[in-house]
């Protein structure tokens, strides 16, 4: 969450950052709760110390009426004292409330807009969309001629949204996975693959809305346990309540873990097959950095998906998020979109990854913090986190991308070693 200080001295601004990202919070209503809690936590400091000193003068009292007296006005400070204290909690509780619904500032470069339509594209990948002689399938589509994937049989036994994955889309998913952490590997993060549970107040910390009406977590009922929407979960909340030393940042981790989501609201033809899922494997990113480092953090993550993503030889562009469509967390946001060739008349962008840069904002939730060696004190880190690999839709990419006329779909050359082969052909007519 954003620092109290910080909003109650920059009302007006974080209040037009709240209308950018479409939201509507009483922060006027924050800022007089807090003059209000300041001024009542005054009065229990002052009314503690004149406690404190009518105590240490009972002894010094000239006769037995005299030191009753003291302790009956002893009682009675108590009394105020316990009284303003119950008012300095009551207006924290709803302080906290409030400041919980304030999202983290945005960059001032990210366009302002209410939605994905106000993003602004940044560059291409070094692949260009093929131009097809053929008609086009979508991954459904495709798929199906293929037996790669089976809806049906993922709806009979848990609804609609989830799968199961047969034959090469196994091994595809596979060969995903051991692509992505190898090349984070390389680049200094360390392997994890992380608990697909966690507790109510981890995902609070991040930012995530656990119980409720707007949620998209999946919680188990009668328990504090929610299943993972991804992996950032488990790894912010990994160093929770945590000192860092500020020598050892940054500290880079790639997890790998189940994500479930409800996906309420999602529907549409942009919905369609693998592209809004109720489960799917990813490969995360994350990072705990110095407040100096974030920025050059988030350009490096978003370097490395397109690196990914061009070795997958997979056209794409980046795009910089708009205000109204950034997570609570994120300060900044890129996406990553790939060409989906089936869908739509012509094919269209879907976003297949993300990386965000969230300040402070998760660290003070969680209450991770760094110092440095020899000095007193200690700050907030930095938390990012970026989608490396999220195995159901860099699935659908490929299958459309890499079609052939015969309804083949041929394998991206950096992951042949893995599956085995170079093409899977149709088995269904």
């Amino acid at each position: 969450m954003l620092d109290r200080k910080f909003i109650v001295d920059n009302a007006d601004q974080v209040r037009r950052n709240c209308a950018d990202r479409g939201l509507t919070v009483d922060v006027e209503r924050l800022v007089q709760l807090e003059l209000q809690r300041r001024e009542r936590q005054r009065d229990v400091e002052d009314l503690n110390r004149r406690a404190n000193e009518v105590a240490k003068s009972i002894g010094k009292a000239a006769d037995a009426a005299a030191r009753e007296a003291r302790k009956e006005e002893g009682r009675q400070l108590r009394e105020q004292k316990d009284r303003a204290q119950a008012d300095v909690d009551r207006l924290e509780a709803e302080i906290l409330q409030i400041q919980a619904g304030i999202p983290n500032m945005s960059h001032p470069a990210a366009p302002v807009g209410a939605d994905d339509a106000a993003n602004r594209e940044l560059r291409r990948g070094r692949q260009v969309p093929r131009e097809l002689d053929f008609p086009v399938l979508d991954h459904v589509d495709l798929a199906a001629k293929l037996d790669l994937i089976d809806f049906e049989g993922g709806a009979k036994i848990a609804g609609h949204g989830f799968y199961f994955l047969k034959h090469e889309a196994v091994l595809l998913e596979l060969a995903l996975q051991q692509f992505a952490v190898q090349r984070l590997v390389a680049e200094g993060f360390t392997p994890v693959v992380t608990p697909d549970l966690a507790y109510t107040e981890i995902l609070q910390g991040t930012g995530y809305i656990p119980r409720g009406p707007e949620t998209q977590i999946y919680s188990i009922e009668n328990t504090n346990l929610n299943l993972v929407a991804t992996a950032e979960i488990t790894l912010g909340g990994l160093l929770a309540g945590e000192i860092l030393d500020a020598e050892q940042l940054p500290r880079k981790l790639c997890g790998i873990s189940h994500c479930f989501r409800t996906e309420a609201g999602a529907a549409g033809r942009a919905a369609r097959g693998l592209y809004r899922v109720h489960q799917f494997t990813k490969v995360e990113m994350f990072a705990f950095t110095l407040p100096d480092q974030s920025d050059a953090m988030l350009e490096h993550f978003c370097d490395l998906e397109c690196r990914l993503f061009d070795e997958l030889e997979i056209p794409y562009r980046v795009v910089d998020t708009a205000t109204g469509d950034l997570g609570g967390p994120a300060y900044r946001k890129y996406d990553l979109e790939a060409w989906m060739p089936g869908r739509g008349q012509g094919g269209q962008w879907g976003e297949v990854t993300s990386t965000s840069n969230c300040t402070d904002y998760q660290a003070r939730r969680l209450n991770i913090r760094f110092k440095h060696r020899g000095q007193k004190g200690t700050q907030f880190v930095h938390t990012l986190n970026g989608t490396a690999i999220a195995i159901s839709r860099a699935l659908l990419a490929i299958l459309e991308n890499y079609q052939q006329a015969d309804r083949s779909v041929l394998i991206p050359a950096v992951l042949q070693p893995w599956v085995g082969c170079d093409r899977i052909r149709p088995r269904v007519t």
